[in-house]
């Protein structure tokens, strides 16, 4: 116990208490000793809480692996054309090494983050000291006095809170990192994860996004503006405030100058000349809600470490800004008449590849994706699975159905306009959309076997069973249902929507469909089926989605206008559209016939015209500049096989014998991307309309 030798050593010195005459001085000179006594047990007493303090924070503590810190797993998704997609608030490139890293940019960050990272060992003493004074003063944590190696643990492992609990757990974890890893190796992750502002992750990213060029391109000026973002990356953003930017890029340029980095001639020409920020090349907003999608997908089947991972995804950015300006532009002109606030859309080709994706009205507001996420009633577009139910009983589209007034229980669903027809083909009551014909051929087959043949065509949605069904009281997602068009129009079923297209890690390819679905063909009812939704577009509700050429699809609107649908297809293209309100509040008499089906036609029209575009054209076949892209060689996204393209070497038919015929070479890339049917080994498509196989002249 501390109070037993303080008392002892009291004791031991009673006879010097006892002098006669001890006057003040022997007061005194008895008090020295019993105070130190004092303070040294008070001092121990304070060294052995805090060591049970932070030993307490360290318990059961997640200590890194080297390789979590050094190959932390990186995805670069690419479109199919090579351009950089990212997600919101992260784009990061594939690591750059410190030594393949100009020394301008390292003598920038050293200069104004940790002038000393080469000397300690983790933990810097002296910053700790000044941050310990700044905090007292503030009476809160105002400042870290952090390392680099700190920072980086901070980015990494811990988040941003200020906490003196973090601060040791920090703290020894930086020590830990310091003996297991090289102070380059420490850098080289620090500069390859740190943020740097308008979305951007590491110096690659951000050399991209604000001056159009690899890292080891930067001018000194552009090294200083980027290394003075890292303590406040949104503030000194150039995009946002360039003044601001600048400003820190002089004190960085300054710092240089006093750490022996920098001269005073370079460091006034620097000032002189400061870097302007010229965007780069990069993919629009509007492809998050597909980025995100993927990522998703992606990150389950690969590894958390490992380094850099290629992603080619399937996204066309032509087709995907086409289907962000219609959806805007509609909303715009109608949507406040018509109190249609949101609307998305789907486009794939019949094999489930996704092209283009508009998860909303504008990504940068609402990340949401309400063409993935979003649960919404598909009224009459449900009605495709009672009709193939039908077909798969024995039904024909010219067989009849009673249009008439019909109770279930208590139920009785409407026509639209309260009209009836009676006895209809069942061609025209799928193409005008007779409620109460559909609930009574669904009555005759079953609800059963609309649900069988729902999950026959890959529609996963939870379906329950009852009349209401028929008319597409159960929730569905927009991808869910187009993938169930899509099918149709394959001819092949389920169909899985899929946005990659190839998948390599630094270790090789990883599968990029492991679905593992075995698909069915649909036989004679695909064109029973094609032919019922060519009647909706041609002289059903669906009109105003007609073309010049072939197109086939359904409207669907649900109770009281809260959702309105259009989902169909031409010769290459599968789309679906939705439109409503995030709170379900109605439209104003919103059908699937109207705002739906006009960005449907505005969309496939313009597609088309996109398609017909010469791939080859000289305007069109110079590669671009992109971010992640180096305008020197073939980037490694550019030199992944497609799925097709491998299958097609692996059997020696990649080189199409009937391509010389023609007198030039086929362009399999592009063939594929807009013929379902096309065939490498002789460059020819089938035309829906039918006839003999067309050569692919794209």
């Amino acid at each position: 116990m501390p109070d037993e030798p303080i008392a002892n050593a009291v004791d031991s010195r009673e006879p010097l208490a006892s002098n006669p005459d001890p006057g003040e001085g022997g007061r005194r000179s008895a008090g020295r000793p019993r105070w130190g006594y004092v303070v040294a047990t008070l001092l121990c007493l304070v060294f052995i809480v805090a060591a049970s303090i932070a030993a307490g924070f360290l318990v059961a503590f997640p200590w890194p692996t080297a390789a979590e810190v050094t190959s932390r797993r990186v995805i670069v998704m690419t479109s199919a054309d090579g351009h950089d997609l990212f997600r919101k608030g992260n784009l990061q490139l594939a690591p750059v090494a410190v030594k393949d890293m100009p020394a301008t940019v390292i003598d920038a960050v050293l200069s104004i983050e940790d002038r000393r990272f080469y000397r300690h060992h983790g933990v810097d003493p002296l910053s700790m000291v000044r941050a310990f004074r700044a905090n007292s003063e503030a009476g809160r944590v105002v400042a870290g006095g952090s390392t680099i190696t700190q920072q980086l643990v901070k980015i990494l492992f811990l988040g941003p809170q200020r906490t003196y609990k973090r601060k040791i757990q920090e703290a020894a974890m930086s020590l830990w990192i310091e003996h297991h890893l090289t102070k380059d190796e420490i850098l080289t992750s620090y500069l390859n994860n740190v943020y740097l502002g308008s979305g951007t992750v590491g110096f690659p990213a951000a050399a991209k996004v604000y001056f159009g060029k690899t890292v080891d391109h930067l001018s000194l000026a552009e090294a200083a503006m980027l290394a003075g973002m890292i303590n406040a990356p949104s503030h000194d953003d150039p995009f946002h405030d360039l003044g601001a930017a600048r400003k820190r890029a002089t004190s960085v340029i300054d710092a240089m100058v006093a750490n022996g980095k920098l001269t005073e001639e370079d460091a006034l020409v620097a000032k002189l000349h400061p870097a302007t920020p010229v965007a780069g090349e990069s993919a629009p907003a509007s492809t998050g809600w597909f980025a995100d999608w993927v990522y998703n997908k992606a990150a389950p089947i690969i590894p958390a470490s490992g380094g850099t991972v290629r992603l080619r995804t399937t996204l066309d950015l032509r087709l995907q800004e086409l289907a962000q300006n219609i959806v805007q532009s509609t909303l715009a002109k109608s949507g406040g008449e018509k109190n249609a606030g949101q609307a998305a859309l789907v486009a794939m080709r019949p094999n489930g590849a996704v092209l283009a994706m508009v998860g909303g009205r504008n990504y940068d507001s609402s990340q949401y994706n309400r063409a993935v996420d979003a649960e919404r009633q598909p009224g009459s577009a449900f009605k495709l699975f009672d009709y193939y139910a039908a077909l798969r009983q024995g039904y024909t589209p010219d067989d009849t159905v009673l249009d008439a007034p019909i109770d279930i229980r208590g139920w009785q669903p409407k026509n639209y306009g309260h009209r009836h027809r009676g006895e209809v083909t069942l061609a025209d009551a799928f193409a005008d959309s007779l409620n109460d014909a559909a609930v009574r051929l669904a009555q005759q087959v079953g609800i059963g076997e609309v649900i069988s043949a729902a999950r026959d065509l890959g529609l996963r949605a939870p379906l329950k069973n009852n009349p209401s069904l028929a008319l597409g009281s159960n929730e569905v997602t927009l991808l869910d249902l187009t993938s169930a068009y899509a099918a149709v129009r394959a001819g092949q079923a389920p169909v899985s929507p899929r946005g990659i297209a190839a998948l390599v890690t630094e270790k090789g390819d990883v599968p990029a469909d492991a679905s593992g679905t075995t698909q069915h063909s649909l036989g004679q009812y695909q064109s029973q089926l094609i032919a019922l939704l060519r009647g909706v577009v041609e002289h059903g509700t669906g009109r105003a989605a007609a073309l010049q050429g072939f197109a086939a699809g359904k409207t669907g609107t649900a109770q009281d206008y809260r959702d309105a649908w259009f989902i169909g297809f031409d010769d290459h293209l599968v789309v679906g559209v939705w439109v409503g309100n995030d709170d379900h509040t109605p439209m104003n008499r919103v059908t699937g016939g109207s705002l739906p089906a006009k960005i449907w036609k505005d969309f496939v029209e313009q597609a088309e015209q996109i398609a017909a575009v010469d791939v080859n054209s000289p305007a069109s076949g110079a590669p671009a500049t992109t971010v992640g892209q180096s305008s020197g060689g073939t980037s490694p996204e550019r030199a992944i096989a497609s799925d097709q393209d491998r299958a097609a070497a692996a059997d020696g038919s990649l080189a199409p014998a009937s391509a010389e015929s023609h007198g030039g070479q086929c362009n399999v890339a592009a063939c594929e991307q807009f013929y379902h049917s096309f065939r490498s080994s002789d460059c020819t498509y089938q035309p829906y309309s039918g006839g003999p196989r067309q050569y692919c002249a794209r």
